[in-house]
């Protein structure tokens, strides 16, 4: 059998020293752990671009393509990555374009193989969107309305909910132990007390708002556009969250520039659901937190080899310079009154 393996972003090969959990994933491998679950392939793997997790395009004889999802271990339950793969299925079920999980005949969606855990999916193509357009910002409401009214149905029992102590405090704290070098300790610690301090307030102003079941992690690189349809993917970091969490991703330029996106994308969302617009005093402080909880992300993941190839500017002098540089900034953001649709 002929293997093709094209790397993109951390494929363990034989040339390969590293002792990570994932350097198992050899072809070959990737390869019994798709025929031990009943299809039969025909050699060809395409990594695709994942860090947190594993992902490939394996050809199948006689057939599409799949998609294998190789779960980083020890980051989700077994009930964890259920509860994403039956809400995934839950909106699929309801007409909504999101690429859900694949169940074998005894009704799994979670497949094993060695110590390994993964899902297959179909294959989907389609580009990123362009949101530079009215249009496209309106249909992309209208997806999230709906799925926000599917989200609000039901709760998460085993999914995490987005905090300020898990994306702020922690992040910030396992920062400050490991990473931040000495000479800019003081500074770093001082700032993120100050965005800490203000993040905390705004949140509890606005702390009764509706919590819901969200994709979790909404930006372009999530959302694949075919023929004016946006087709969601990854719903790895779904989580109990305000609606908001979902949409201030898909905003950028000046303040005048997301407000008129704002409206857009607004606009089709509330045919299905409807907006608090409270939520809207949250978008600079999930923004804020968003800065934190990647950064600490990144150096969570250094010892995996994907990383410092991925992200070789990551961890250098000029990097955490320029991190304090961007919550300097984004602490006078903070400071200005929160976007109001209409002014």
């Amino acid at each position: 059998m002929r293997v093709t393996v094209t790397p993109i972003g951390g494929l363990m090969t034989d040339q390969d020293s590293s002792e990570h959990v994932f350097a198992k994933l050899s072809p070959d491998f990737i390869l019994s752990a798709i025929e031990d679950n009943g299809l039969r392939c025909d050699g060809r793997i395409l990594e695709l671009n994942s860090y947190e997790n594993r992902v490939y395009q394996i050809g199948i004889e006689d057939d599409q393509p799949v998609i294998g999802k190789f779960y980083r271990p020890q980051r989700w339950s077994d009930e964890q990555i259920l509860e994403e793969h039956a809400f995934s299925s839950e909106l699929l079920a309801a007409e909504l374009s999101v690429v859900a999980p694949e169940y074998n005949e005894a009704g799994q969606s979670l497949l094993t193989f060695e110590g390994f855990r993964f899902a297959l999916f179909e294959r989907k193509g389609g580009r990123a969107p362009e949101l530079d357009r009215d249009e496209n910002l309106e249909i992309m409401g209208r997806v999230l309305g709906r799925m926000h009214n599917i989200g609000a149905s039901q709760t998460f029992k085993h999914r995490p909910t987005l905090s300020l102590q898990s994306f702020g405090f922690d992040s910030v704290e396992y920062l400050c132990k490991n990473w931040i070098p000495s000479e800019l300790l003081n500074a770093y610690q001082s700032l993120s007390s100050d965005l800490l301090s203000i993040l905390e307030g705004r949140m509890a102003s606005v702390s009764a708002l509706k919590q819901l079941r969200v994709h979790g992690d909404c930006h372009i690189g999530n959302v694949l556009w075919r023929d004016n349809i946006a087709h969601f993917i990854d719903f790895d970091d779904c989580r109990t969250a305000p609606a908001i969490q979902d949409i201030w991703m898909l905003l950028s330029g000046s303040r005048e520039e997301q407000r008129h996106q704002l409206m857009c994308i607004l606009d089709g969302y509330e045919e299905f659901m409807d907006f608090d617009r409270r939520e809207l005093a949250l978008i600079e402080v999930l923004r804020t937190l968003r800065m934190f909880y990647f950064t600490a992300w990144l150096a969570r993941r250094w010892d995996d080899p994907a990383f410092p190839k991925g992200f070789p500017w990551f961890n250098t002098p000029r990097y955490w310079e320029e991190h304090i540089l961007h919550l300097r900034e984004q602490l006078g953001v903070l400071q200005e009154p929160a976007i109001e649709l209409f002014p």
